[in-house]
């Protein structure tokens, strides 16, 4: 069966629960898997990788021993995860899940991820000839040139995309060379229908707290061991899973580039940058509802019945 087009004969609901990191998603995500009595898909696209667990914030042992989690530890670092792959496979989990289940999670940080999954990857050209010649320019002249076509020719991406991510940065120069079309209006085509409904909350905090919790959780991940994690990793530096903050700052510092103080200090900076990134994606989606988050508890009520109150409209 096309894991795409699979029907079910009763609504059911995939709530999907968004926000920046160190926003308290898995928290809450959890408390309402039990209290729905149901599963959970991890949409954090580092949190597949089974090499890298503290600087990804992964669940708890205790968390993901009291709540079935799918893609969590669930590949490994070479084995990179593409947004494609992943609407793939888990759709197929949904097919499974909704077959016992009418309420399913899905909860994370990488917009791209829950995107593919809630409203299907754009049908956008490509050619491996003209990627191998981007990339052939970034060796001979750096991105900076890079960075400079994509703002002129598409400032709305510019100002999404993180300009660190190399091969985002090459595959909109692929597109916009091969189309002559801005990638940002080539990526707003309609959404694939699902066979279940979708309702997506975003957990909001004011900024400056939003920043305090980011800065804190950095300091619990040192205090964790995250330096000797990612010199475990180091090796496979290479790959585009550990291009990544939290990880790219300590391999500088193991090379003597920085200082480890430096290296974490710029942890914190590069993760409030992220973390004001995937704010701007998910401002993206106006059919999203924004909790303001006070507590595990007040986020879980108003959730709750928000979902409620959408549910009832459709059945």
């Amino acid at each position: 069966m096309n894991v795409l087009t699979f029907t079910l004969k009763k609504i059911k609901h995939l709530i999907v629960i968004e926000g920046p990191t160190a926003s308290g998603k898995t928290s809450i995500s959890v408390q309402l898997a039990k209290h729905f009595e149901t599963c959970i898909l991890s949409a954090d696209s580092r949190q597949f990788y089974k090499e890298i667990a503290i600087g990804t914030a992964k669940p708890s042992s205790e968390e993901q021993d009291s709540v079935k989690h799918y893609f969590i530890n669930s590949h490994n670092l070479e084995d990179e995860v593409s947004s494609a792959q992943y609407e793939k496979e888990a759709l197929s989990i949904l097919q499974d899940e909704f077959k016992s289940k009418e309420i399913i999670i899905l909860t994370g940080g990488s917009g791209m991820f829950i995107d593919a999954l809630c409203i299907g990857l754009d049908k956008i050209p490509s050619s491996k000839e003209l990627k191998v010649l981007i990339e052939e320019e970034i060796d001979l002249n750096g991105i900076n040139p890079l960075l400079k076509e994509l703002e002129q020719t598409d400032p709305q991406y510019f100002s999404e995309v993180d300009k660190k991510n190399i091969p985002r940065i090459v595959r909109a120069i692929e597109v916009i060379r091969l189309t002559g079309k801005k990638y940002s209006d080539l990526r707003k085509s309609q959404p694939k229908k699902r066979p279940f409904a979708i309702h997506r909350f975003v957990l909001n905090h004011e900024r400056h707290i939003l920043y305090d919790r980011i800065n804190d959780r950095v300091d619990k991940m040192i205090q964790e061991g995250l330096i000797e994690e990612a010199r475990s990793v180091e090796h496979l530096k290479h790959l585009t899973s550990l291009n990544t903050v939290g990880y790219k700052e300590l391999f500088s510092f193991f090379k003597g580039e920085i200082s480890k103080e430096r290296a974490i200090e710029l942890i914190k900076q590069n993760s409030r940058r992220y973390a004001k990134r995937q704010i701007t994606w998910f401002k993206r989606h106006p059919e999203s509802k924004w909790i303001d988050f006070q507590s595990i508890e007040q986020s879980m009520q108003d959730i709750n019945a928000a979902f409620a109150e959408s549910r009832s409209l459709m059945e």
